[in-house]
């Protein structure tokens, strides 16, 4: 089966991904910071699907940590940027260049290093596929939105230039765009863990994150001859980042 490399395995749209694809019986590769947590998800995936599981405990924004963590490492057959996270809701003149700083070595220079590290061994194959985890914020941005919003740009830029770069050495470059997506900790870490702050999807239903895996799994499922380069998607009561129906849940 192929080998699957997936950035930020332990929560939300990563924990999903490597669970839709361990279903299928693909071979994992799953990344994290969390050592506690990348095993015991590991060991449940080993025992649940019987499939292959590697872990590898570092994080993408230490360029020299992904440097060591994959330096004998095969060949991977899809590598998936899914690593990234929002701090703080504000307007630029009150921003907190702390968490700017973190979003910006996280969402934009943690996919980087991966991709960096990772494409020479699909070029030298003439195969692969990279697909990274975009967002409706790389589409559009919203309000105190400023620097993620500008981060997942970068996501939606870098994608379409590492496609240029690589559609002739056999490399496929896709991405997925959600919007908002609950069953992750992306409320949770973007209020510092402000439980109550983050509890933003009681009146409306977003995607979950399955729903975002599955898309995913159909980008990488597709025959040799087919590259679904994006795939936008939102809850049917969300039109926009700022224009949703909260009128009360759909699955309540």
């Amino acid at each position: 089966m192929p080998t699957i490399l997936i950035t930020g395995a332990t929560s939300g749209i990563g924990r999903a991904t490597a669970q839709v694809f361990a279903e299928k019986g693909y071979d994992l590769i799953i990344t994290a910071r969390r050592a506690e947590r990348l095993e015991a998800f590991a060991q449940f995936l080993k025992v649940e699907y019987d499939c292959s599981v590697q872990t590898l405990v570092f994080d993408v924004r230490d360029k020299k940590a992904c440097e060591e963590a994959v330096k004998d490492l095969d060949q991977i057959d899809v590598l998936i940027n899914n690593a990234g996270l929002a701090k703080g809701l504000a307007t630029i003149d009150e921003g907190d260049i702390d968490h700017w700083e973190t979003m910006i070595d996280t969402n934009i220079k943690g996919l980087l290093y991966m991709t960096r590290l990772i494409s020479p061994k699909m070029v030298k194959a003439g195969k692969g596929h990279i697909i990274n985890v975009a967002s409706t914020a790389g589409k559009e941005v919203y309000p105190k939105g400023n620097v993620y919003c500008a981060t997942k740009h970068a996501v939606e830029a870098l994608t379409k230039a590492m496609r240029l770069d690589l559609y002739e050495k056999g490399i496929k470059v896709s991405q997925v765009s959600p919007g908002h997506v609950e069953e992750t900790e992306f409320a949770l870490v973007r209020f510092d863990g402000d439980r109550e702050k983050a509890k933003i999807y009681e009146d409306f239903s977003p995607l979950k994150s399955r729903d975002v895996a599955e898309a995913i799994l159909f980008i990488a499922e597709r025959p040799a001859h087919v590259n679904v380069q994006d795939i936008l998607m939102m809850g049917s009561q969300q039109a926009s980042s700022i224009f949703i129906d909260k009128s009360g849940r759909l699955d309540a």
